[in-house]
């Protein structure tokens, strides 16, 4: 029996990725932060769920979690490791608290890097594969998400060095670019946002009042015509199964059509037209 841990599993994309493989007969660690959630995960698979504490800014869950794991495959090899987890962090750059960039950073970034280092000597045993979960927003930035554009951005550096590094070894390392899927992300992201906007100076509200508007409004919005998560799940069950694997899957018409727009034309052009479209939704939402 394969396996895989599954880290940011306790909702969203990693939960359909856990309940998905679980289902496809993979042996699922599922990497989440209270025990509640991995027992709702236990009840919802179907039997081939194992819930493991494991909080990717936290070095001693990631050691104990690693510890957990050598001793549950007894001798054997981790078959795939699925960074999921992750969070974002959106609004005005000149105006975002550097402690919230910085968490924005340690979550998307830094946490993943060491799990994957944490885990490395098990997936090195089984020549197994890495997936990361980027975004569109790794390739293109739109006003107000930068902190989290910049998370995924770097990520994507990481990712890619890393499918270099490795490939002597015989490791595959993908990346998944979904689009808006429909998760509790966004639900957090408007709690995040109006934080964010309450915590500004008024000097921020007054050069901003449109943008911020539109940053409260936004999320739930995205929500409402998102994709579900059972597509990225796809993506991830090709990545970890094919025989080529795609280095990279953009999941998601809009997420394509985000790309290609980049790609055809000037970067004056897809600014302007990128700053129209967030204005006119300003007005509109």
């Amino acid at each position: 029996m394969a396996s895989v841990l599954i880290t940011g599993a306790s909702t969203g994309i990693g939960r359909q990725c856990a309940l998905d493989l679980a289902r496809a007969g993979w042996q699922v660690f599922a990497g989440v932060r209270n025990p509640e959630d991995g027992e709702a995960l236990v009840s919802a698979g179907s039997g081939h769920i194992i819930p493991v504490i494991l909080d990717v800014t936290d070095a001693d869950t990631i050691g104990q979690a690693a510890k957990k794991l050598e001793t549950d495959l007894a001798g054997k090899g981790l078959d795939a490791l699925v960074n999921n987890a992750g969070i974002t962090v959106q609004g005005p750059l000149e105006f975002i608290p550097l402690a919230m960039f910085e968490t924005q950073m340690q979550v998307n970034v830094t946490g993943q890097l060491a799990v994957t280092q944490a885990f490395l000597p098990l997936i090195r045993k089984a020549k197994g594969r890495i997936v990361f979960m980027s975004s569109e927003s790794g390739r293109n930035t739109l006003p107000l998400l930068g902190p989290y554009s910049a998370s995924k951005f770097a990520l994507e550096a990481v990712a890619n060095a890393l499918r270099m590094e490795l490939l002597p070894a015989g490791i595959r390392v993908c990346l998944i670019e979904p689009g808006s899927a429909k998760t509790e992300i966004w639900n957090k992201a408007a709690k995040n946002s109006n934080q964010i906007i309450d915590a500004m100076p008024e000097q921020a509200k007054r050069l901003y009042e449109k943008e911020l508007g539109l940053l409260a409004k936004l999320p739930e919005r995205i929500n409402k015509v998102a994709f579900p998560p059972e597509n990225v799940s796809k993506a991830v069950r090709h990545a970890l199964t094919a025989q080529r694997p795609k280095i990279r899957q953009l999941v998601g018409i809009q997420a394509k059509i985000m790309v290609l727009f980049h790609h055809l034309f000037p970067t004056r052009l897809t600014d302007w037209v990128t700053v129209k479209i967030m204005g006119l939704l300003a007005r509109w939402l």
